[in-house]
């Protein structure tokens, strides 16, 4: 790999993130009566899209917006500006990488057309955003958050309005947990702006429609897990190299597989919660590849993980499957909406770098280049530990940009031990383990889930 390329700058992208944090200063301060810095900021928007099919709506946006006469439409018009700097400075950052890397990227294809049902809800949902633009999130209350209740029941029941309603739920609840507004010591101003101009663009007719679903059939080479963790749920995504049984080129994808959790299960008990819905899972965890038999799969390259499409197959070591079929593995394309900064996670090999510590900040020098490893990722729910990324010679990760720069999350090291070399891998505990630490983790799960099921049982037959 590349790692000179990743420590130059790329033209445009300072300025292509101002506007956005400028953008997201005026949303913050509400835009029913703006002030002249937020005006600034609107103005600074515009202009960073006026050589783009969308800068004639833009203007007439931050025209409108800037007087406290805009409308839907209008906002509709900011939240796309907004989407499309931060796809330009995602796409930036990819290509960066697909250049440092050597691979190359599949195309986007045409989404097929679908039918929009039930239009005014998603009028409503827009009407209750733009009552929140025009409050800020420095004026929201409870009265202002609670206007999406009613919007957010009546479209659950709806398969096609699911994926908008699940982003309003939780962003009301989000916002309810932060009311009032004023008191906020510190507004995230970044992560609503994402969550408001995405939700924003999903109101529009065939914004949340996606191109059908391939199938693959092929073996299946696990290269680590990535473990997500929240208080009240968890999830695992696993990423692997895929060889399609006709010879094409190996593809780069993903599975994945999310469960609901107590917050009393934590470290290595999560496992229990996710294994049961995924064998991957123990394909992993046993150093296994395994064979698809027409598996579904779109078009970013993410599997919809059907056990019955898949059994586990022969010994496959992911170290082994880094150094040979990765380098020559295709990236997937990225749909619209999802192009962000904060969704870049490229599968890397590094090896013959040098580990160095200053304070708490661990930094992997990779021909002669620095490159920031993201030890806080690592997850406590396996045998990976921050020492041992310190301590190793070769690691696969992910590389992601985060605050200004690239930065590395490992997944596994090779490192030596006891004067014997070993592989550690963050994911090594998700199919069962033998590790002390590990079985005492998992045994204290099982303790607490099978108290919250008695109390849960005990609840139900009152």
């Amino acid at each position: 790999m590349r790692a000179d390329l990743l420590s130059e700058s790329i033209a445009g992208l300072d300025e292509a993130l101002a506007a956005v944090d400028g953008f997201d200063r005026a949303l913050a301060g509400g835009l029913l009566r703006p002030q002249p810095a937020q005006v600034a900021d609107l103005t600074e928007l515009a202009h960073a899209v006026a050589g783009t099919p969308l800068a004639s709506r833009v203007a007439e946006a931050a025209e409108k917006s800037a007087a406290g006469a805009a409308s839907e439409d209008h906002f509709v018009a900011l939240a796309a500006a907004r989407t499309a700097l931060l796809g330009s400075v995602h796409d930036a950052l990819v290509s960066r990488l697909d250049e440092a890397t050597g691979r190359t990227r599949d195309e986007e294809p045409a989404p097929e057309p679908g039918a929009w049902q039930a239009a005014n809800l998603p009028a409503a949902a827009r009407a209750w955003l733009s009552d929140l633009a025009r409050a800020g999130w420095q004026g929201i209350d409870h009265d202002v958050v609670s206007g999406s209740a009613q919007v957010v029941s009546a479209m659950l029941p709806d398969p096609s309005m699911r994926r908008l309603a699940t982003l309003l739920d939780g962003f009301a609840v989000e916002l309810a947990a932060s009311c009032p507004g004023a008191s906020l010591e510190r507004v995230p101003a970044r992560r609503w702006g994402d969550l408001w101009s995405r939700a924003m663009l999903l109101t529009l007719p065939g914004a949340s429609e996606a191109p059908a679903a391939d199938t693959a059939t092929g073996r299946l080479l696990p290269l680590g897990v990535d473990l997500q963790e929240h208080a009240t749920a968890a999830q695992a995504q696993v990423h692997a190299v895929f060889e399609p049984a006709d010879g094409a080129a190996p593809r780069l994808v993903r599975a994945s597989v999310s469960a609901p959790k107590p917050d009393t299960v934590v470290g290595a008990g999560v496992w229990q919660l996710l294994r049961p819905h995924m064998s991957l899972l123990a394909a992993v965890g046993e150093g296994r590849s395994m064979e698809l038999a027409g598996m579904p799969v779109t078009a970013e390259g993410d599997l919809l993980w059907s056990d019955e499409h898949a059994r586990p197959s022969e010994p496959a070591d992911a170290f082994a499957t880094a150094r040979v079929a990765l380098p020559h593995a295709t990236g997937a394309a990225t749909a619209p909406l999802d192009r962000h900064p904060a969704r870049i996670a490229v599968p890397v090999f590094l090896e013959g770098y040098a580990a160095r510590k200053d304070d708490d900040v661990l930094t992997f020098t990779v021909a002669g280049h620095p490159l920031a490893v993201d030890t806080d990722r690592v997850p406590a729910a396996g045998p990976l530990t921050p020492e041992a990324v310190a301590a190793s010679g070769a690691c696969i990760g992910l590389l992601r940009w985060d605050a200004g720069t690239y930065r590395v999350q490992p997944l596994a090291v090779e490192t030596t031990l006891r004067k014997k070399a070993v592989a550690i891998h963050a994911g090594a505990w998700a199919g069962g383990t033998t590790d002390k630490v590990g079985v005492k983790a998992e045994k204290a799960a099982t303790d607490a889930v099978t108290v919250l099921r008695e109390r849960a049982g005990r609840l139900l037959r009152k």
